[in-house]
């Protein structure tokens, strides 16, 4: 006794509509996938590439109405930025946010700023640093 098939042969009808649906969406999900992994590159490529400023806290000292941050600051040779910085109180709120601008052809700069507070800051947090 044989087994009977209940496709026909591919041969001789062509491919079912699920073959060819299979394939479509496989070549859409490739194409949707590269171009996703390519505006993933740029993007990172932009943010670590075309970042001429960065900067770190390096210490800072707390006192009543203001905190003294020891800012190391690195920049590429003749652009102009700023960094800013914030102060937290004890219980989480922001009591100081101030930006300090860095000019000049220096490539480092290791400088303590004040940031003025309108309570005891307890932090010094560096938000960021721009170039502009």
């Amino acid at each position: 006794m044989s087994t009977a098939t209940t496709r026909p042969p591919e041969s001789r009808y062509g491919r079912s509509s699920d073959a060819q649906a299979d394939r479509t969406l496989k070549l859409v999900g490739t194409v949707l996938g590269v171009l996703l992994l390519a505006l993933l590159g740029w993007y990172g490529y932009h943010y670590v590439a075309q970042n001429e400023i960065s900067g770190e806290v390096i210490s800072f000292e707390t006192g009543e109405e203001s905190v003294k941050v020891h800012l190391e600051v690195h920049k590429d040779s003749g652009v102009n930025g700023y960094c800013t910085v914030r102060s937290q109180s004890e219980d989480g709120a922001e009591v100081g946010r101030a930006d300090f601008r860095f000019s000049g052809d220096g490539t480092r700069f290791d400088e303590v700023v004040t940031l003025r507070t309108k309570d005891r800051g307890t932090t010094a947090e560096l938000l960021g640093c721009h170039a502009g």
